[in-house]
């Protein structure tokens, strides 16, 4: 597992403790995590929405620096799958 993929499990971990669904996140080049009941993982699985975004800009938000609406506004996240469960998730982390 990646370093970044790391470090996005210990931040996503201290922001969500668990989710009413299934997401992932994609960082291209690193490697996927998962967001469901049971909290964050690295894991690459079937997810009801599907988040991708560079790390730098997955970084930015999770560090509050950028909103995850905005992020995606600008097309620097892009969304698959259910965009109800992604804006649940970007509440949590904006």
């Amino acid at each position: 597992m990646s370093d970044v993929i790391t470090k996005a499990v210990e931040g996503l971990s201290a922001k969500v403790s668990s989710f009413d669904g299934v997401a992932k996140f994609v960082i291209p080049g690193e490697g996927a995590i998962m967001i469901d009941q049971s909290g964050v993982r690295a894991g690459d699985e079937e997810a009801d929405v599907t988040l991708t975004a560079e790390a730098e800009v997955f970084r930015a938000i999770l560090d509050g620096e950028m909103n995850p609406t905005a992020a995606f506004m600008t097309g620097k996240l892009s969304v698959d799958g259910n965009m109800g469960l992604a804006m649940q998730l970007g509440a949590v982390l904006g």
